[in-house]
């Protein structure tokens, strides 16, 4: 999937220290998630609702 025109965006809870951030991506079919520390690094892409699980899980623990 070519992601070289995607606006990434960092997530709300990452801060400019450096620390632990993730970038989040949007197409009309998925939502690609990188390393904000590695942007030309792996990339995953899921669904909108596999994201939507992933996030809910993640919130909960």
């Amino acid at each position: 999937m070519d992601l070289s025109r995607v606006t990434w965006r960092k997530a709300s809870r990452s801060t400019s220290n450096g620390g632990n951030c993730v970038e989040v991506a949007s197409t009309p079919d998925v939502v690609a998630v990188r390393d904000s520390k590695d942007p030309n690094g792996p990339k995953l892409v899921i669904t909108y609702k596999d994201f939507q699980r992933l996030t809910e899980t993640l919130k909960a623990m």
